[in-house]
């Protein structure tokens, strides 16, 4: 049996389904997230659905997640989309259903579940859901609002279809939702404003971002930016790919302080790859686009001279 197929047998044996993404939530991961419970509840009507986790409001033109109670998980199949790893789920009650299913596109690096479909060869889970529908030949109803919410997955995992990560794969499945009756243009409207703090964040970054030898790139941005800025951490999303539009930059960091005083690292790359070095600091993610930590800036000079090297590789070559 196909994963695809074994993944509807287990929804159409609960009657109970709650669906979980990562924190600090993307387009992608409330794309596919509640994409998937609009997929279901349009096939089983008499099942009940939800989409659970931290609600960003920025991304609640999307969908808007739901609060539920303890209870609710006795006896539900509990399925964690767009998650790598098992601290990065949200809202740890993700272990109290009766069944786990993970659905991802980001290296294999922790499995879990009792079902775990991963595809890193895919542009964003919102393009494995999509396919997921179309490799069940009708038994899953694909609804124009779902087919919006994973439009926008796809959109926003693949940076307008700019990424590597986009194939002829990805543009057939965009193809595919683009044939329901939603605005896609104003989809991608959406995903591409700014809001007027970031527009002035974003011109920060650009007049004191610092550079390396071999064209790597790094900013710092700690709490007291941000609150001159009067921005929060998930404000500062689009301000990443703002610095790979540099043409001499070969990959680079976005360094945003948290409350609890560690650092939150958004690591990109043009080419080399850069998870491994995201692994080295409580991170990882995709070959060119990572996630990692850092505990304080002592580590930081170490970092950048990692970072450093892993650009001269393009260089040497």
């Amino acid at each position: 049996m196909k994963v695809e197929e074994e993944i509807l047998a287990q929804i159409q044996k609960y009657d109970t389904i709650i669906i979980h993404r990562h924190q600090r939530p993307d387009p992608d991961a409330y794309g596919s997230q509640c994409g998937l419970a609009a997929i279901i509840r349009a096939t089983f009507p008499a099942k009940k659905v939800y989409q659970v986790g931290k609600n960003v409001k920025g991304l609640s033109w999307i969908a808007t997640p739901q609060e539920i109670t303890d209870d609710i998980y006795k006896d539900a199949l509990v399925i964690v989309t767009d998650t790598a790893n098992r601290p990065r789920v949200d809202d740890e009650r993700y272990l109290n259903g009766k069944a786990l299913i993970k659905i991802d596109h980001h290296p294999n690096d922790d499995p879990y579940g009792d079902i775990c479909w991963v595809d890193p060869s895919a542009s964003s889970t919102s393009e494995m859901i999509t396919e997921l529908v179309a490799s069940l030949a009708g038994k899953l109803v694909l609804t124009t609002e779902a087919a919006r919410m994973l439009y926008a997955g796809i959109v926003g995992d693949t940076g307008r279809f700019m990424y590597s990560a986009t194939t002829p794969r990805t543009h057939r499945a965009a193809a595919q939702l683009m044939e329901y009756d939603f605005d896609a243009s104003q989809v991608n409207r959406i995903l591409d404003e700014v809001t007027p703090e970031v527009a002035r964040l974003s011109a920060y970054v650009l007049e004191n971002i610092e550079y390396t030898k071999h064209n790597a790139a790094y900013i710092v941005l700690d709490n007291e930016t941000m609150e001159k800025f009067e921005l929060e951490d998930a404000g500062t999303a689009q301000v990443v790919p703002l610095v790979g539009k540099i043409s001499s930059v070969v990959c680079w960091t976005v360094i945003v302080q948290q409350k609890d005083e560690t650092y939150r690292m958004r690591i990109r790359s043009k080419g080399p790859v850069i998870n491994e070095l995201a692994k080295e600091y409580a991170g990882g993610g995709h070959p060119l686009a990572s996630g990692a930590v850092l505990e304080d800036l002592d580590q930081l000079p170490a970092y950048v001279e990692k970072l450093d090297q892993i650009a001269a590789s393009v260089t040497e070559n």
